[in-house]
């Protein structure tokens, strides 16, 4: 294995061996503390344009399962359709792996989609370094390479990753089977073709910004017919019974579009509007808040949350860099859950209109189920 440094900006430097592809990468260096779930994490399009760092020493040993695709066009085990992190950055990595569901070892699946991977570099004392400073821009160079010096790194929070992952045509999802538009389809002939696609199901608006896989499962589970459109498609004007807005990468100050696509169709104050994580965070800017950064973000499987009112308590899987700003909400609105550990929003909800959100994943994958409920919920307001 070749000899590779990842040099953060401020400097600091850690040495270690590759063992996924070997080029130079530059990106937002971010830790995770989950111990399992690397494949659906790197396949996560949350994570698009940042370096991982996982805690938990040890990752490789159960190998990475097949990448099956369903009647409906999803993958079986995996959260997209290819890897999305930059780069993974662990302690030690497994050489041999033994799983029932592992057809490939991480080292192989990182090679075959051109993402680099680092071993022997003390975690523990990297993700210390992020605690203390904050999450920061990172490069990782291979000793022999002559390129190195002029590797460039774009300033994360100037890029719209959103637009990078987001779905780039309309694709319709009932039951075991799915349906593609071009966005140029006009409204009135994809709502002609949408209600005879499938009459029965109540239809649900899926605003694109990276979405997991297993949202759409946990959709489709509870028997509704998904609009999923991009990021920026004006979907006002289709025939629709609830609006989902799902996770995604980067800044959500980026995606001025979604929020006044949201903001339009709160003008129907019946309309049943759920959002996780990014769609948390869009929810409440087409409300009128604020978001800002946190400093090393919230990355794990094991975040407490409390539903706000209650005493009811929940271990939930997150994935986010940003957060809302509790005291910018307008009067209508109220948060629906607050982070145990360090207070900031993890939800909001309307007061008067059923619209609500999470900022945490009540989808986990990988991670645990404590708040699938959600999803009842949000299927329950269809009309």
């Amino acid at each position: 294995m070749k000899n590779v440094t990842l040099i953060l900006d401020d400097g600091t430097r850690f040495r270690g061996q590759s063992f996924g592809y070997e080029k130079p990468v530059a990106s937002e260096v971010v830790f995770n503390t989950a111990m399992t779930g690397y494949p659906e994490s790197l396949t996560d399009p949350s994570y698009a344009g940042q370096l991982m760092v996982l805690t938990y020493p040890l990752v490789g040993n159960y190998g990475v399962p097949p990448f099956s695709i369903e009647s409906n066009g999803l993958a079986t085990f995996m959260e997209s359709e290819r890897i999305y992190a930059e780069a993974i950055i662990v302690s030690d990595y497994s050489e041999n792996y033994s799983h029932w569901n592992a057809v490939e070892s991480l080292a192989d699946w990182l090679k075959r989609e051109h993402v680099p991977g680092i071993t022997g570099i003390d975690t523990r004392e990297l993700t210390r370094v992020l605690r203390e400073h904050g999450v920061m821009m990172g490069r990782i160079v291979f000793d022999d390479a002559v390129d190195n010096g002029i590797l460039s790194m774009d300033n994360y929070e100037e890029v719209n990753y959103v637009d990078r992952v987001s779905c780039k045509d309309i694709i319709v999802y009932a039951g075991t089977v799915s349906k593609t538009f071009p966005i140029s389809t006009p409204k009135e002939e994809l709502n002609s073709q949408l209600s005879v696609f499938n009459s029965q199901l109540k239809k649900i608006v899926l605003v694109d910004c990276g979405v997991k896989t297993n949202i759409l499962r946990c959709l489709l589970r509870r028997g509704v017919e998904i609009i999923r459109v991009p990021w920026n498609y004006d979907f006002n004007g289709l025939n629709f019974d609830g609006l989902f807005i799902s996770n995604g990468p980067g800044d959500p100050d980026t995606c001025d579009a979604a929020v006044q696509n949201i903001r339009l169709a709160m003008n129907n104050e019946k309309l049943p509007i759920f959002g996780i994580c990014m769609g948390n965070q869009l929810l409440s800017k087409a409300g009128g808040a604020k978001i800002y950064k946190l400093k090393y973000g919230h990355r794990s499987h094991n975040q407490p949350v409390r539903m706000v009112g209650t005493n009811r308590c929940f271990i939930t899987s997150q994935n986010h860099g940003y957060a809302v700003d509790n005291n910018t909400l307008g009067v209508d609105w109220e948060p629906l859950f607050i982070n145990m550990n360090d207070g900031s929003n993890e939800g909001i909800r309307h007061k008067h209109n059923p619209w609500f959100s999470a900022q945490f994943h009540p989808e986990a994958a990988s991670g645990p189920t404590d708040t699938e409920f959600l999803f009842d919920e949000f299927v329950n307001l269809l009309k």
